[in-house]
């Protein structure tokens, strides 16, 4: 992997920005990859491990973020947890979202395959499925461009399931989704 490849987990982005950190003063600041719990930014202001910002990109808003590392202009962050803390299965926390994607499945053991999602949220979507699952199981999801993830099988229905995912989204994640596969009105 070269100096520019993003770890397997992440994906490219160019969002533009700054950090504003706790003086209060504002580092102009590029994010070049993403995945669901921080990202990687281009910053020409020294930052220290340890140090929190808020990470300002257009039309995501601010965005809580711990300083995991910096070296040569560029510094890795951490999304600071959501303030919400674990859901239950019922009911949603969120309001889902019509979608149109299209995702790597598998159950444990078994070989993946690529299944459609129409409707998600930050926590949890609806899928269908090849190989029949039952409430409960474990299967593992990936969107493209992003780590895989665990979910739970919350429910079946003919050839749906409805999935608990084991980390919700960040919102800033979950909103560039939305840009790619949500469904028009």
């Amino acid at each position: 992997m070269d100096a520019f490849s993003p770890r397997p987990d992440r994906r490219y982005v160019d969002l533009t920005g700054h950090a504003l950190l706790a003086d209060g003063t504002k580092a102009p600041a590029s994010v070049v990859d993403l995945a669901y719990e921080g990202c990687k930014i281009r910053c020409g202001t020294p930052l220290r491990p340890g140090d929190r910002v808020k990470l300002a990109v257009f039309r995501l808003g601010l965005i809580d973020a711990e300083v995991r590392w910096y070296a040569n202009g560029e510094a890795g962050l951490t999304f600071a947890p959501s303030e919400a803390g674990p859901s239950p299965h019922w009911p949603r926390r969120s309001q889902r979202v019509s979608v149109n994607a299209i995702v790597t499945l598998r159950k444990p053991g078994k070989h993946h395959y690529q299944a459609k999602v129409s409707d998600m949220s930050p926590e949890g979507c609806r899928a269908e499925f090849v190989d029949c699952p039952v409430t409960g199981d474990l299967v593992f999801i990936k969107f493209e461009g992003l780590e895989t993830l665990d979910a739970e099988v919350c429910w079946v229905n003919d050839d749906q399931m409805g999935l608990n995912f084991a980390k919700s989204f960040h919102p800033a994640v979950f909103d560039l989704l939305m840009q790619r596969f949500a469904v028009g009105d």
